[in-house]
């Protein structure tokens, strides 16, 4: 909650920009840069100032052509975007960074306890043989995409995924937990909805993770309005973290990986920020 107290703490107007990274910031960044590629021309572009292009892409949701001219050119953050995306530097930067946050909060690298949900989000006007497929989601009635996420009790997201609103969430949970090839080996409970509920979801999971046990948190049929159920409250406001940056506020990304490549950038700049204001 902002307070006169800690506003102070969390105020950014000395930068250009409020979306670039601080002198603390860039110094957890700057190391899990990757190096200039042996042989060719030197590197000429400034690291620091196409991770800050790419952050201010994320933040306001511009258009690439669109980025200030006092940043490299677009082509330039573009190219280095789609390469840590591609190379696995963008998941070896956000590994390192939730390991650094687990740390300071006193707590092992891997967590015991997670949770899991979807956000479905309406897709901008596109269309075309090279543009990843969206779908239609018939329970929140939206056409686009669907974001599926893995959050520890901490709220840092852990592992994502990006696939059509028509899949539903019981088969995009267990696409999901494919994707963590063995990072969280201490993983025991998994706590999700009622729409993992069922043989589907749990016997996917169970191949997965043998160990893994599922809870299915329901909200009661009496209830009237909000509820706060248990640790479910804590996924939500994950995903309200994520939407603060504008560029997910909708999907205007061709690609799925595109998608999941902002997605964790997202998830980085709330790192970040937990690291310098703990």
């Amino acid at each position: 909650m902002w307070t006169n107290e800690n506003r102070s703490k969390y105020k950014r107007d000395h930068l250009r920009y409020p979306s670039d990274v601080t002198d603390e910031e860039w110094a957890h960044v700057a190391p899990l840069i990757p190096p200039a590629k042996r042989g060719g021309r030197k590197r000429e572009a400034d690291m620091r100032e196409v991770f800050n292009g790419v952050m201010y892409v994320l933040s306001t949701g511009c258009q690439w052509r669109y980025i200030p001219k006092d940043f490299p050119p677009k082509s330039t953050v573009y190219r280095y975007f789609c390469d840590w995306s591609w190379s696995g530097a963008l998941d070896r930067i956000h590994e390192a960074l939730y390991i650094k946050c687990r740390e300071q909060a006193e707590r092992e690298a891997s967590p015991t306890a997670a949770i899991i949900d979807s956000q479905s989000v309406k897709s901008a006007e596109k269309g075309g043989p090279r543009i990843d497929p969206h779908g239609y989601d018939a329970g929140k009635k939206i056409k686009g995409k669907k974001r599926h996420l893995l959050v520890d009790t901490q709220g840092l997201l852990m592992s994502a995924i990006v696939h059509g609103a028509d899949i539903q969430d019981r088969d995009g949970g267990a696409m999901l937990l494919e994707t963590l090839f063995g990072r969280f080996p201490f993983l025991e409970k998994l706590i999700a909805d009622s729409a993992y509920q069922g043989p589907i979801f749990a016997g996917g999971a169970r191949k997965i993770l043998s160990r893994l046990e599922v809870e299915i948190v329901k909200r009661s049929d009496c209830a009237k309005g909000f509820v706060l159920l248990p640790k479910r409250w804590i996924v939500e406001r994950s995903i309200a973290w994520l939407n603060r940056c504008r560029r997910l506020a909708k999907d205007w990304e061709n690609l799925n990986a595109t998608g999941l490549a902002f997605l964790r950038f997202a998830s980085i700049r709330i790192m970040l920020r937990k690291l310098c204001n703990p």
